[in-house]
């Protein structure tokens, strides 16, 4: 029998009476800059679950700084839901009293700090998540009171235009407008129409203008003055190795100088191996300056993007058969969408990561810095609830099992001395201390040896899929490893077999020539040459400029 006496709304009433209590610093649904603070302070209540926009790029970087400004005594212990750490004032409200315990994905700009403050025990995290994970609980258990977002553009019904960089925030805004949060959003300008409704007014509750616009982030522009002769050496060597021996047709590239060589040798290397039209026409990416003479070469189908990069937006624009552009002619990116092509649709992740332990696991957590992963979990895992089937799935098939299926290529590609001149290969991660030190429940591993398929170094290729035992993979892995102490346990007859049985291979072995190796071979070798592809469309940062 339905009880007809108990009040099902209370959590609808208590979100009516906070927005009752605005009084001037809201007219309509606008809110006045010069009162955000006391704003934040009546709409958020102490211990409530609260996300700060912060994603790889976009950031809400008004509303962060505004929170750092609010009286400690009215608000406190916030658990705070973050994609991405990546502002000092994303830090300063833990210092400051105002939150005290955090969920979130990445944290690279700021991983020595949260590391420190984890250490002192400012901050208390609740667990590292994968971006798409993180969405999932905001859904669950995760439910947020509060999220302050960002948009490009708002009217006064509070309809937003996020533009190229609409990434997290519609699963964001979902995730607390049906169930009683407020939703808080700056946007950069106010107008009387937006160009495109990309959140609906009803699901926003408050629009500040900034005084300033977001900040955002070129995250994912490579230089290819830095790319070096060793990086183009492994880029051919996958290229061979990987996208044609396993007929690649769409694909995910992690940030880096590794898979940068490659987009840009797709046109030239490519070419000359007959593959245009063979591999890699699908892309699941943000659309990275790099790809660009790949583009135009014809190389390239389709790019659906997680977010936009700086600089690309007139290329973009030009370029609707290749991207996903609404009839505004801006793009529309989806972080979360982006994530569920990444697990589901795609044939292949290329990744980089900072250690590899012995047995194929990588993290990039290592001691002092607590980064987190941002999508690579999700990008460089097996969906095991995967059914569609394409020729690269289809390769990794074991043959003996007549209820085997086939699985995603999940490739690491690394040099085996970082930058930093340590070892990429070590027997234990880092990552096992930092557990500890974190008081974390589980090993913060950002790819499982058992979800890695493929490792690329200067030396070869490890096809660890085709290991039939722990001991073979280790013994892969080291015949790759270099001259760290992994790689020197390798010995000649362990490596003439591993090569023989085809789970190692070699440079020669693939038929490429360390001497082709070479920065001529890049389709641009500087961000002018990318520039001239695009034909003047594409206008670097200007910290990539060449202003000589």
């Amino acid at each position: 029998m339905a009880n007809s006496t108990k009040n099902w709304s209370t959590h609808r009433e208590a979100k009516q009476a906070k927005l009752n209590g605005l009084g001037d610093t809201v007219e309509g649904k606008i809110a006045d800059p010069d009162k955000i603070e006391q704003l934040l302070e009546a709409v958020i209540s102490p211990n409530d679950k609260v996300v700060l926009e912060g994603d790889n790029q976009k950031q809400a970087d008004f509303l962060a700084k505004s929170l750092t400004k609010v009286d400690p005594e009215k608000v406190h212990d916030l658990h705070m839901i973050m994609s991405s750490i990546s502002l000092p004032e994303h830090l300063d409200i833990f210092e400051k009293g105002i939150a005290n315990k955090m969920d979130f994905s990445f944290a690279g700009p700021q991983s020595t700090r949260v590391a420190q403050m984890i250490a002192d025990g400012t901050m208390q995290v609740g667990d590292i998540h994968t971006y798409l994970e993180l969405y999932a609980r905001m859904y669950i258990d995760l439910i947020p009171n509060v999220v302050l977002l960002a948009a490009d553009k708002a009217d006064k019904d509070g309809n937003l235009y996020t533009g190229y960089n609409t990434e997290d925030t519609p699963a964001i805004a979902e995730a607390a407008a049906f169930k009683d949060g407020i939703v808080v959003v700056q946007a950069n300008e106010i107008v009387d129409k937006v160009p495109r409704v990309d959140i609906p007014g009803d699901w926003v509750d408050v629009v500040v203008p900034a005084p300033y616009p977001y900040h955002l982030e070129p995250l994912f522009t490579r230089d290819p003055q830095n790319i070096t002769e060793i990086q183009i050496l492994m880029a051919m060597m996958a290229i061979r190795g990987i996208y044609e021996k396993h007929n690649v047709q769409s694909a995910n590239h992690g940030v880096g100088f590794n898979t940068a060589a490659i987009e840009l040798l797709l046109p030239t290397y490519g070419e000359q191996l007959g593959l245009k039209g063979k591999i890699v026409p699908n892309w699941e990416l943000n659309p990275t300056p790099t790809l660009i003479p790949a583009i135009e070469s014809g190389w390239v189908k389709s790019i659906h993007s997680f977010g936009g990069e700086v600089g690309m937006e007139k290329y973009i624009a030009a370029r609707p058969d290749v991207f996903f552009v609404g009839k505004d002619g801006t793009m529309r990116s989806n972080r979360a969408m982006g994530q569920v092509a990444g697990q589901y649709a795609l044939d292949m992740f290329v990744g980089s990561t900072l250690q590899i332990d012995q047995f194929g696991h990588s993290s990039t957590v290592t001691n002092g810095r607590l980064s987190g992963f941002g999508g690579a979990p999700n990008m460089g895992s097996n969906p095991t609830g995967r059914r569609h089937s394409t020729p690269a799935w289809q390769s990794l098939r074991p043959k003996d099992d007549p209820l085997g299926k086939g699985q995603k290529l999940v490739v690491q590609m690394v040099e085996t001395f970082g930058a930093n001149k340590k070892p990429t290969f070590v027997d234990h991660l880092d990552a096992e201390q930092v557990q500890k030190q974190a008081k974390l429940k589980n090993v913060p591993v950002m790819i499982y040896s058992e979800d890695t398929t493929h490792i690329v170094t200067e030396e070869g290729i490890a096809y660890l899929y085709k290991t039939d035992s722990m001991d073979e993979r280790k013994k892969a892995i080291e015949a790759i490893a270099g001259v760290t102490p992994i790689g020197l346990r390798s010995d000649s007859d362990s490596l003439r077999d591993l090569r023989n049985r085809g789970i190692v291979a070699l440079p020669e072995d693939l038929g490429v020539k360390r001497g082709q190796a070479k920065r001529s071979l890049l389709a641009a070798q500087t961000m002018d040459d990318i520039v001239e592809w695009s034909g003047g469309l594409y206008n670097p940062p200007a910290k990539f400029r060449s202003w000589s």
